[in-house]
């Protein structure tokens, strides 16, 4: 039986508090005004008083409105009807589509059973040398993107989501500027992968509720096309603005602030959302990249610094590339064994010799003389750097490797690269 209450005991911001029982954490609830009616989620029970964020924000809301609470979670509607369409961070349409109200599912559940999880080993192709040669992304994988503010790192999500061989992509923005969101929407159309894709957008004029919302419900949609054996990429920007708005929430809440104000239990949020990646045995999976912008490029940062302790390494874009010694993926030895004999070799490999480049690039900077070796050095470096670090570059694993011999034998002698004999004899170009 639903029970509605007339009284609000008090509004501050978004959030605010009535004196009601029986009522569950996240429970929705319907708050009647004077300029219509708006949804609320339940996000603190002490005693009789419960709090409530308010979707459409706290304008407008009176001590005398009424308060009815609907008995059920946020829920979401799932089917194969989403695949192409644009949502708010509450799951209504952007795009002008019809509303899907049928098949609800609910929201921010529990993590996958991990005796149902499979040990990662499939590679997921981006056309992307830096991550498929050098830093593999991994089926199941949860790798976050390291960035700062400027960065093109919008932009390196819409090449993955145009690029990856996955079956379906979902696309989780949170605080985004207007034309980001644009953007993603006519790149995603113009390349022709809005069809297999799922877009759930929080501007950053939406209600800050709507924002914490955007990675709970692409996951949980995510999870049931896995359940369905879809290989399933989700891609979130910017996991900070879901940090910052969890901060403003527990500000509003008198929460007793932890580390640069954020909850103490940021890890906790963190985690639940990024432990929903799972190879799921006899179906699908799902695999997560998510940016975490850092302010002032500051890694010790609350967000990106509980975020290491999560995830499976991360991608660091700096200056618009993918720094090889920032970015790690952990689990990339799971896969690159095989891809193709050489992958390992080949990336160690170059990886060496581009820090070599890095000492010579110093020297030079100081004045030194250079040798003979170090004028290889230089002119590798900014072939590495052209072919390999440059992200326009958009050419298979395959096709790389190939372009990575191409590129010790143009500047070095065989015995210079490090590289055992058998897979010389095998690889390296016969004409340079």
């Amino acid at each position: 039986m639903e029970k509605i209450y007339s009284k609000i005991e008090s509004i501050s911001g978004n959030v605010i508090t009535v004196k009601a029982e029986n009522v569950a954490y996240g429970e929705l609830a319907e708050i009647s005004t004077s300029f219509g009616k708006s949804l609320a989620e339940v996000i603190k029970l002490d005693r009789d008083l419960v709090s409530l964020q308010v979707f459409a924000g706290g304008r407008g809301i009176s001590t005398g409105d009424s308060v009815r609470f609907l008995g059920n979670p946020m829920r979401v509607s799932f089917s194969p009807d989403l695949l192409g369409r644009v949502f708010t961070g509450s799951g209504e349409p952007r795009d002008n589509g019809p509303a899907l109200t049928d098949n609800l599912i609910t929201i921010a559940g529990p993590s996958f059973n991990p005796a149902k999880r499979i040990v990662p080993s499939k590679i997921v192709r981006t056309g992307i040398p830096m991550i498929d040669l050098f830093n593999t992304l991994v089926e199941s994988q949860k790798l976050p993107i390291f960035s700062i503010s400027g960065e093109p790192y919008n932009e390196l999500l819409a090449r993955i989501a145009l690029q990856a061989e996955v079956d379906m992509i979902i696309l989780g923005g949170m605080g985004l500027k207007y034309d980001d969101y644009l953007y993603f929407k006519e790149t995603l159309e113009e390349g022709g992968a809005l069809s297999r894709t799922v877009m759930y957008i929080h501007t950053a004029s939406d209600p800050t509720v709507e924002c914490l919302m955007v990675p709970d419900i692409s996951l949980a949609v995510a999870e049931k096309f896995a359940l369905q054996g879809k290989r399933v990429l989700v891609l979130l920007t910017d996991m900070t603005n879901f940090a910052d708005a969890k901060k403003e929430i527990s500000i509003t809440q008198e929460q007793v602030p932890s580390n640069r104000g954020y909850p103490g239990d940021l890890y906790s949020q963190l985690a639940s959302r990024y432990e929903k990646a799972v190879d799921i045995d006899g179906a699908g999976s799902i695999t997560i990249l998510a940016v975490t912008t850092m302010p002032g490029d500051d890694v010790t940062h609350p967000v990106p610094d509980n975020t290491g302790y999560i995830t499976e390494g991360q991608y660091y874009l700096k200056g618009g590339r993918i720094e090889p010694f920032g970015s790690l993926s952990r689990l990339k030895q799971q896969v690159n064994s095989k891809t193709r004999e050489d992958h390992r070799t080949i990336m160690d490999a170059m990886i060496k010799l581009y820090a070599s480049y890095k000492d010579t690039l110093e020297k030079k900077s100081m004045g030194f003389s250079l040798s003979e070796w170090d004028d290889k050095l230089l002119k590798y470096g900014y072939l590495f750097e052209t072919k390999m670090m440059n992200l326009s570059v958009n050419i298979p694993l395959e096709e790389a490797l190939d372009e990575g011999w191409k590129m010790l034998a143009e500047c070095f002698e065989k015995q210079e690269t490090g590289i055992k004999t058998e897979l010389i004899e095998k690889f390296w170009p016969k004409e340079v």
